[in-house]
């Protein structure tokens, strides 16, 4: 069996798309969890209406992201959980194809579908490398994009490698991708300290600790709308993605590197996020990341 949890906020109708798209497209058996995080929006109600099977959890404040996964994983019996956004949209067979993967690649501890952006273009956090100082630094300079297929310089988009092949990758996305329970009661499931944005980078890279493997599968498809949610508080979106940023790199790479160092990459993270505020109150461009 498989568990679905999806986290959700304020975002009804793509919470009822996403649902309507993963049970019309999914043959193995499928429990699903929706917690919500005190949406004002009527989501509640319509998923009772529509969907009386899922189990459904409601909060009385926004509890963020990873700690609303993390009430879903208590409900969880499959052998496998789907960490799915409600802005995705599962194409057929998608889930049946990760759960394929799993089964015969023991190795896995988790697996993520060709994940694409309404336009069909590649959703680039589908397949990604972990954002070291050096890759950081290569992305935020704009060398990432200059050069778009260097393992050196575009290591986070993983540009590389070819979407149109199976392989092996740091880290999916949380929006959509199915993880091994055995491996989640291993190396824990997500961080609290995360709000939102990160925990998933946060989660693979415990899972690559723990010695399991992270795959892309370009055979299974899901559609993400992407950014409903923040879209909705630019402000504390823009802020919880440096913030997160900032934790993934104390608790992972700032062990390892000098003060000053530590304090550059604290000042250039800031310095993005002050920047990009300026811009968001300016163009009221929602986009914390490109």
């Amino acid at each position: 069996m498989v568990t679905a949890i999806i986290v959700s906020y304020r975002v009804r109708e793509l919470l009822l798309a996403t649902l309507r798209s993963l049970y019309a497209n999914t043959e193995v058996p499928l429990q699903v969890v929706v917690v919500d995080n005190a949406s004002d929006d009527g989501s509640v109600e319509a998923v009772h209406e529509e969907f009386p099977l899922v189990n459904l959890i409601p909060q009385r404040e926004n509890l963020g992201f990873g700690r609303g996964n993390n009430i879903g994983l208590h409900e969880a019996v499959g052998r496998f959980v789907l960490l799915l956004n409600p802005d995705v949209e599962i194409g057929p067979g998608c889930v049946d194809a990760l759960t394929d993967f799993l089964l015969v690649h023991p190795e896995a501890g988790a697996v993520g579908p060709r994940l694409a952006r309404p336009s069909g273009k590649l959703d680039l956090a589908a397949r990604r490398g972990f954002p070291t100082p050096s890759t950081s630094f290569y992305r935020f300079t704009g060398l990432s994009r200059v050069f778009a297929h260097s393992r050196r310089f575009n290591g986070y988009n993983m540009g590389h490698q070819s979407v149109d092949k199976v392989h092996e990758i740091d880290a999916g996305t949380a929006a959509c991708l199915l993880v091994r329970r055995t491996a989640i009661d291993q190396v824990g499931f997500f961080d609290p300290d995360f709000f939102m944005y990160g925990e998933d980078l946060d989660l693979c890279y415990r899972l690559k600790a723990g010695g399991w493997k992270t795959y892309y599968l370009p055979a299974a498809h899901a559609i993400h709308v992407k950014g409903a949610s923040s879209r909705q508080a630019t402000a504390r979106s823009l802020y919880a993605f440096h913030s997160a940023m900032w934790t993934f790199h104390h608790k992972h790479y700032a062990s390892n590197l000098p003060a000053f160092a530590n304090g550059l990459i604290w000042a250039s993270i800031w310095g993005r996020w002050a920047a990009l505020r300026v811009r968001a109150g300016i163009t009221e461009d929602p986009r914390v990341s490109r």
